[in-house]
């Protein structure tokens, strides 16, 4: 079974968003918008892909039980199939999946107590 496909996001807390992602914009040239910046690239099959690129504030509840300030998020194929394969691993499984029109949602727990998001995507939702 093919598990992680590539990098989904990059979410790290940072005391102003807003400030973040104006200096992102001015000295690196990201396309930033509310969320932060997708970049978009192809896979080896020619896919249209994105990953996303966001800064949180300091005291979002996103990432717990995590203590940590930052969160990466997986693209996955079969989320519900990988899931249940890593449970049967002894993988910490955090929350219920969560489906929404640009994908499904699920989060583990890796052995350094960094909550990982694995996102099972449409990228044709963004289009």
């Amino acid at each position: 079974m093919k598990r992680v496909t590539g990098i989904g996001g990059l979410f790290f807390k940072v005391d102003d968003p807003k400030k973040t992602k104006q200096w992102y914009k001015k000295h690196l040239g990201f396309n930033t918008d509310d969320w932060g910046c997708t970049f978009w690239w192809r896979d080896e099959n020619g896919n249209k892909c994105s990953t996303q690129w966001s800064p949180f504030t300091q005291d979002t509840k996103y990432y717990e039980p995590s203590k940590k300030d930052f969160m990466f998020n997986y693209r996955v194929d079969n989320l519900k199939e990988l899931l249940v394969q890593l449970k049967k691993e002894g993988v910490t499984i955090v929350g219920e999946i969560e489906e929404y029109d640009y994908g499904k949602f699920g989060w583990i727990m890796d052995n350094d107590g960094n909550k990982i998001e694995l996102w099972e995507p449409i990228d044709s939702a963004f289009e």
